[in-house]
């Protein structure tokens, strides 16, 4: 059921589209020419350390994408029961799964975006670092954290309709206090905390290490964001197995 609902997921968002799912790679490449423009040759921004307009494009680009991935999972959480009352009164039906298709569908994209970063790196470098394969298993923790958000924003919302009109104001607020757009050492020291806190920064920062660095990531770091990963889900799991017993009076 989790199988088929992820693959209606993902097409149904071009269904009716000339090009079909050929615009999950395609509008990636449309970004990626957006950003070039706007960040490199019109604002001239440049990253700390890096002069080339095209190494700074493709810094911002892993940002954004990993950004893009946990925003879109935040911002359609909130409507993943309350959209489907159907499912709510079929008492047979298991709710719980509903988060995965979101969450499968949104991984879908950030691959194909990894894809044309691949293609970027093959453009601006000639090669692509042997550390860029490790690049799904830096990504997974925060797999598991947007699981845990969808199961606590499922159920929170369909109590708090309000929930779903705050998100895209905290995912904004998230792009701009994350190393999505500037490294962190670049922020006041009062701030950092913030920064660090935010649960994109860690995997922005290891994503850029192994696909565009070539380097290793820090494991221990990672070990330790995915076991706090893990209790998050479980307890959006709980939470979400609990309030479900009022949905139906609710819906």
């Amino acid at each position: 059921m989790v199988v088929e609902l992820s693959k209606r997921e993902v097409l149904g968002r071009y269904r009716g589209a000339l090009l079909g799912v050929v615009w999950s790679v395609l509008a990636p490449f449309v970004m990626l020419g957006v950003y070039s423009i706007a960040f490199g040759h019109i604002l001239k921004s440049r990253w700390p350390g890096v002069d080339s307009t095209s190494e700074f494009v493709l810094i911002i680009f892993v940002g954004l994408i990993t950004h893009g991935f946990l925003a879109e999972c935040l911002n359609r959480a909130p409507m993943l029961v309350t959209s489907n009352p159907a499912y709510v009164k079929r008492v047979v039906f298991p709710l719980e799964i509903l988060p995965w298709p979101l969450v499968i569908a949104s991984a879908f994209h950030f691959l194909a975006n990894l894809l044309v970063l691949a293609i970027g790196l093959l453009v601006v470098h000639g090669a692509i670092p042997l550390t860029f394969l490790l690049a799904p298993l830096v990504f997974l923790p925060m797999a598991i954290v947007a699981l845990g958000f969808a199961w606590w924003l499922g159920a929170l919302s369909v109590y708090f309709r309000d929930i779903g009109q705050m998100m895209p104001v905290v995912t904004t607020a998230m792009l701009f206090i994350s190393s999505t757009i500037m490294p962190v050492g670049l922020v006041p020291a009062e701030y950092q905390i913030y920064f660090k806190m935010n649960p994109i920064t860690l995997i922005v920062d290891q994503l850029r290490i192994v696909t565009l660095q070539g380097g290793l990531p820090d494991w221990t770091a990672l070990a330790v964001y995915c076991a706090l990963a893990i209790v998050f889900a479980l307890s959006g799991f709980a939470w979400f197995q609990k309030a479900r017993t009022g949905f139906a009076d609710v819906l």
